[in-house]
C-alpha cells in the first residue's frame, strides 16, 4: 500500500500521534506486546476496548487505526489493512461459539453478543446458509450469558467464551463451521486504518505487531497472562492463527462478498474491491 502522509502540510497536526485502538481480550496480547518496546510507540497513542466499540470509534474517525471486526468494513469508505497479523483461525478458534443446552436444530432463541460485529454477522450467515435454521435473534446486553438454558442459546466471544466451555452440553465453534462452509480460514479482526497512513509508520507498526509472536517474546506474553479457564499456550498456538496469510485474505474477502460489501480493501501490497 502506497499511502501518502495524511498529516503532511498540516502544521501542528504533524506532531499529533496516531490514535490506535486495540482489543482488551486475551487473544490480542501477542499483537499489542510489541507496542511497549518498539520505537513506534512514540508515534501513537494506544487505547483498548471491546471490538464493537472500537469499530464505532473507527467509523466515527475517533481513532485512526483499530483492531476491528472485519464485518464493519462495509461501513467504511475504504479500508486500509496495515499489518500482516490479525485475529484469525484455521480450525476451531475456541472463543467464538454458540453455547447451548440442546442441539442446534432445537434452538429457538439466540442471544447475539453485543461485543462483536463479525461474530454476529458470521453466526447469522452460517445459521441461514450452512445450518439452514431460523431461530429468533435477540440483541444481547451485559449478563446475557446467564440466560443460556432450555431452547435459548447464545453467541459468546472472547475471554467469556473460554470460561463457558465446561458449562453447556453443546458448543458450536463458528470458525470451524465457517471453514466447513467455505473451505477457507476466517479472519475475525484485522488492524485497519480509515485513511492512508505514512509507509514508514506502517512498516514500524507491522514490526511491532509481530514481536509478541516471536518464540522468546511469546513465552513472556503467556507468563504475564495466566488464565485458569483455558491453557493460554494452546490457545495462542493451536486456536488463534495470527498471520494474515494469502489464504486468510481469501477467506476475509469471501466473507465480505457474502455480506455484500463494496468497500475497497487495501492490503499492504495490493488493493482489492469486493
Amino acid at each position: 500500500m502506497n499511502g501518502p502522509d495524511a498529516r503532511e502540510n498540516k502544521g501542528e497536526e504533524d506532531v499529533r500521534p496516531w490514535r490506535v485502538a486495540g482489543v482488551s481480550y486475551l487473544n490480542t496480547r501477542p499483537l499489542v506486546y510489541g507496542f511497549r518496546f518498539h520505537p513506534v510507540h512514540r508515534q501513537m497513542v494506544l487505547t483498548e476496548d471491546y471490538p464493537s466499540r472500537i469499530a464505532k470509534q473507527l467509523i466515527n474517525d475517533e481513532v485512526d487505526v483499530g483492531l476491528i471486526p472485519i464485518a464493519i468494513i462495509p461501513e467504511l469508505p475504504e479500508a486500509y489493512v496495515i499489518s500482516n497479523y490479525c485475529i484469525g483461525a484455521e480450525g476451531p478458534v475456541a472463543s467464538v461459539c454458540i453455547f447451548s443446552d440442546v442441539p442446534i436444530t432445537e434452538i429457538r432463541q439466540l442471544y447475539l453478543d453485543y461485543q462483536s460485529r463479525s461474530s454476529v454477522r458470521l453466526s447469522r450467515l452460517l445459521l441461514e446458509r450452512y445450518w439452514q435454521l431460523q431461530p429468533e435473534f435477540i440483541a444481547a446486553e451485559p449478563g446475557f450469558e446467564d440466560r443460556i438454558q432450555g431452547h435459548t442459546a447464545a453467541v459468546v466471544i472472547g475471554d467469556r467464551a473460554l470460561k463457558l466451555r465446561h458449562r453447556h452440553a453443546y458448543i458450536y465453534d463458528l470458525a470451524e463451521a465457517w471453514i466447513q462452509y467455505s473451505g477457507l480460514p476466517f479472519v475475525f479482526a484485522a488492524w485497519i486504518a480509515n485513511k492512508p497512513l505514512p509507509e514508514a509508520f506502517i512498516r514500524a507498526f507491522d514490526e511491532a505487531t509481530s514481536m509478541g509472536l516471536q518464540p522468546g517474546h511469546l513465552d513472556a506474553v503467556i507468563a504475564a497472562h495466566p488464565f485458569p479457564d483455558f491453557d493460554v499456550r494452546t490457545y495462542f498456538t493451536q486456536h488463534i492463527s495470527y498471520s494474515l496469510t494469502a489464504n486468510k485474505r481469501k477467506g476475509m474477502l469471501r466473507f465480505l462478498q457474502e455480506i455484500h460489501s463494496t468497500t475497497p480493501v487495501h492490503f499492504l501490497t495490493d488493493t482489492v474491491s469486493v
